[in-house]
């Protein structure tokens, strides 16, 4: 298992690539990466996004343990950045290892929902106008109830 808070970007393609080389008798791998998306109006001129390094850290870990137990995962990978990011540029990934590919996608899409909900990330988007910090959401909230 593999968690990384970074502010750096990084390749996506080269980390799963690194990600799929060590696998063993694993029969699926399932990868998801975010990226910042601007507003309906365009005007998002960066997301400013902040944590408290011991907690996030912690807390993805606890997620990404949570899902190799559930799943019974080869193995996990999280990355999630912080710091200013601007529309287009990735925020996170997550990579999920499994013997059959239905716990691969379920591992993955828990890791995914905790990620909205659950970690202690706090975004700020900052426009042309201003900046407001993001709210969370019901819908993301209510895709916690499935696990």
């Amino acid at each position: 298992m593999l968690i990384r808070v970074q502010k750096e970007a990084f390749d996506f393609s080269a980390e799963v690539e690194n990600f799929t080389q060590i696998q063993r008798g694993m029969g699926a791998i399932v990868t998801f990466s975010g990226i910042v998306r601007d507003t309906p109006d365009g005007d998002l001129k960066y997301m400013e996004i902040e944590h408290y390094p011991g907690m996030t850290q912690a807390a993805l870990t606890d997620f990404a343990q949570t899902a190799l137990d559930r799943w019974s995962l080869g193995d996990a990978l999280v990355i999630h950045r912080y710091g200013s990011l601007k529309p287009n540029d990735m925020i996170m990934m997550v990579a999920t290892a499994a013997r059959h590919r239905v716990a691969a996608f379920e591992a993955a899409e828990y890791l995914m929902d905790y990620l909205k909900s659950r970690a202690p990330f706090w975004k700020k988007e900052v426009k042309q106008d201003g900046a407001i910090w993001v709210e969370a959401k019901d819908h993301d909230e209510t895709a916690l109830n499935r696990w």
